[in-house]
């Protein structure tokens, strides 16, 4: 039915009633008694609309506190229709205030930091993010100016000029920011910031690493390309030099082998899609076998040992024969002829631990830091006369990551070193 008929009819009926009461009491009363009559029952009724008038202005001024009332009447329906509106509103609230827990949760979380300013500049809200990115601090610094905040002057003129349609790429706090403002609605503008400090180590670590490896490169394939072109312009060549010449390519030819060996055996150690596959790793066997080959590249010229005190552990044969024979192998290249290398495989309270030591040239400390890097070496012209690569022991660091276990290095120039692996699980363990 329609509202209008629903509030008309029942207000008509009770003014017909008072009506004809009036009339009645008037035939049987005289006009007095029936007008005075019918007077009371209008003030009746207005009293009781300005008592609900007061409740109704009562509640609205307190809606959380106060009571909805009862009505009577056009009330009841005007009350009941004031009831419906606060639950819906309740629930929308209630909904809103949960989206914006969510929202607030997913900006939270998000690794790139966004902050929300007014069209002034004024700082309403920011994302942990932000916080690190820019030093903010939301509950702090809200209703700041962000101008004030970020004192940097390449931003500042980012402001003035507000050519936001492009990034604005900014070093803040020993990070590279990538950072852009994107306007919304009218007196909205949003900062977004992107931390680009980690992509950029890597593109740098890309650029080194293609750099380095095409100058290791290099020199093998010069050689090579050389001596390929003394033999085709000068066939008549003598053939104890050609035999020469032979050997010095099948050595070169062998060195960028081994490159391109480590260089896949260090990608497919970096690789997320090459887990380890834990097995038996049988110590005595490993290395009984690494110290062969030890003695066969030491072609006699060192003094070997090999002592075996710890249990079997848990891990790759491979990739561990890969990073012990590099640490041993470097001992046997670095030691002079005369010297002695200790190979030992002990159990401590912290886990097994292997070591080599070695009582060759000894590093100094500041090389000590940077042994790891790729391609580092701490004596370029002896690296190639022992044949190196310059990424064993960086693939010994990928190798030990991937196993739980730790790298120390003790050395000093002209007293030796000492390479000690510590496996930091001692769960890895089996026992004997």
């Amino acid at each position: 039915m329609n509202p209008q008929l629903l509030f008309w009819i029942p207000a008509t009926l009770r003014l017909s009633f008072i009506l004809i009461a009036t009339g009645i009491l008037w035939y049987f009363f005289g006009p007095v008694v029936g007008l005075s009559a019918g007077l009371v029952c209008v003030l009746i009724l207005i009293v009781i609309q300005l008592q609900y008038l007061y409740l109704l202005s009562a509640w609205l001024d307190h809606p959380d506190s106060e009571k909805l009332p009862d009505g009577w009447g056009a009330w009841t329906d005007i009350f009941s229709r004031l009831y419906r509106l606060r639950r819906d509103d309740e629930r929308n609230r209630t909904e809103l205030t949960e989206w914006l827990a969510r929202f607030r949760q997913a900006m939270s979380l998000l690794p790139d930091g966004v902050v929300i300013m007014d069209d002034v500049l004024f700082l309403e809200w920011c994302n942990p993010a932000a916080e690190r990115h820019l030093g903010l601090n939301n509950g702090r610094d809200k209703g700041m100016r962000v101008t004030n905040l970020i004192r940097s002057p390449d931003f500042i003129d980012y402001i003035i000029l507000g050519r936001y349609e492009q990034p604005l790429t900014l070093s803040l706090k020993d990070r590279k920011l990538i950072v852009q403002i994107i306007p919304f609605e009218n007196r909205r503008q949003i900062l977004v910031t992107h931390d680009a400090t980690e992509t950029d180590r890597i593109e740098m670590m890309r650029r080194d690493f293609i750099a380095n490896a095409s100058h290791e490169l290099r020199t093998p394939l010069t050689v090579i390309n050389g001596f390929l072109e003394i033999a085709q312009t000068q066939p008549e060549l003598d053939q104890t030099i050609r035999m020469s010449h032979l050997k010095l390519m099948i050595e070169q030819g062998q060195r960028m082998q081994n490159l391109v060996e480590d260089m896949l055996t260090l990608t497919r150690l970096e690789s997320i899609d090459y887990p380890v596959r834990p097995e038996h790793v049988n110590i005595h066997n490993l290395l009984d076998q690494i110290k062969q080959e030890a003695e066969a590249l030491s072609g006699g010229r060192h003094e070997i040992s090999l002592t075996i005190d710890g249990p079997d552990i848990e891990g790759s044969t491979d990739e561990l024969r890969s990073a012990f024979s590099n640490l041993v192998s470097n001992a046997v290249r670095y030691t002079p002829e005369g010297g002695r290398i200790d190979i030992k495989w002990k159990n401590t309270e912290a886990g097994p631990q292997f070591s080599v030591k070695d009582s060759g040239i000894g590093i100094r400390a500041e090389h000590i830091i940077r042994l790891t890097e790729r391609f580092y070496r701490v004596d370029k012209s002896r690296s190639r006369e022992t044949q190196g690569t310059g990424l064993g022991l960086a693939i010994v660091k990928h190798v030990l990551l991937r196993h739980g276990a730790v790298l120390a290095i003790d050395s000093q120039p002209e007293m030796g070193s000492t390479f000690i692996v510590r496996f930091a699980t001692p769960k890895t363990a089996i026992s004997m």
